[in-house]
């Protein structure tokens, strides 16, 4: 019951803000039709009782689900299949993420389908789960979180050089949206479950910097997929 009530009041704290603002603007600047400002009351109610029933999800299903994965797999004592596990629930987990969508959704209206829904979100995906893979055998060599973070952007920059300038600022929202509800809670229990048998208690941070890595697949994926349209 207290982490129900724990994330009613996260939700509430968080939309309530918006909905204030947008209600003053209502009767004071904007004057929306009256059937687009009820519309938009409905919507509120609406997001707070699905991100309310999505956070209790991730809390009671996600998030040990992830720590039991990530601690099970090291048992096995075979690199190979934590990394393909990890190159596994990277990608399904960012096609399951709504943030995902919403970009992917945005990007193919804007572009009129010359690069589609579908295509944006898999490369996302495969992005983000070669990255979560690479974080995965970062924890088993013990590789300093630094040298990953800084290569990989530096080969980013590089990168953007060569790729059509629209989809430059595409690849770093692809970036942002990976930091999402969905792919967030589970990337981070897995890996605090895998460094938590690896590593052992003591350096479970060991887990932790996968997101910022995982941050960076997509950027790349982008900006490669922007080379070949180019």
């Amino acid at each position: 019951m207290q982490t129900v009530n724990e994330t009613v009041k996260e939700v509430l704290f968080a939309v309530l803000p918006i909905t204030v603002v947008v209600i003053i603007l209502q009767f004071t600047l904007i004057w929306l039709p009256l059937a687009e400002f009820i519309q938009f009351m409905v919507g509120v109610i609406m997001v707070t009782a699905g991100l309310i029933l999505f956070l209790l999800g991730v809390q009671m299903g996600m998030l040990p689900v992830g720590e039991h994965i990530g601690a099970a797999l090291p048992a096995t004592g075979k690199v190979w299949l934590v990394v393909f596990f990890g190159l596994l629930l990277g990608f399904v987990v960012t096609v399951a993420e709504p943030d995902v969508r919403v970009l992917a959704t945005q990007v193919d209206l804007v572009s009129a389908g010359a690069v589609s829904k579908n295509m944006l979100i898999y490369t996302v995906a495969l992005g983000v789960a070669i990255f979560v893979g690479l974080a995965m055998l970062r924890t088993f060599l013990g590789i300093p979180l630094q040298y990953l973070l800084v290569g990989g952007y530096l080969v980013v920059f590089a990168l953007a050089a060569f790729t059509p300038a629209h989809f430059v600022p595409i690849s770093f929202d692809a970036g942002g949206v990976t930091t999402g509800p969905m792919t967030v809670p589970f990337i981070l229990a897995l890996g605090v479950g895998v460094a938590s048998v690896l590593r052992g208690k003591s350096a479970s941070s060991d887990g932790f910097g996968l997101v910022a890595l995982a941050s960076i697949g997509p950027i790349l994926a982008v900006l490669l997929l922007g080379v070949f349209y180019g």
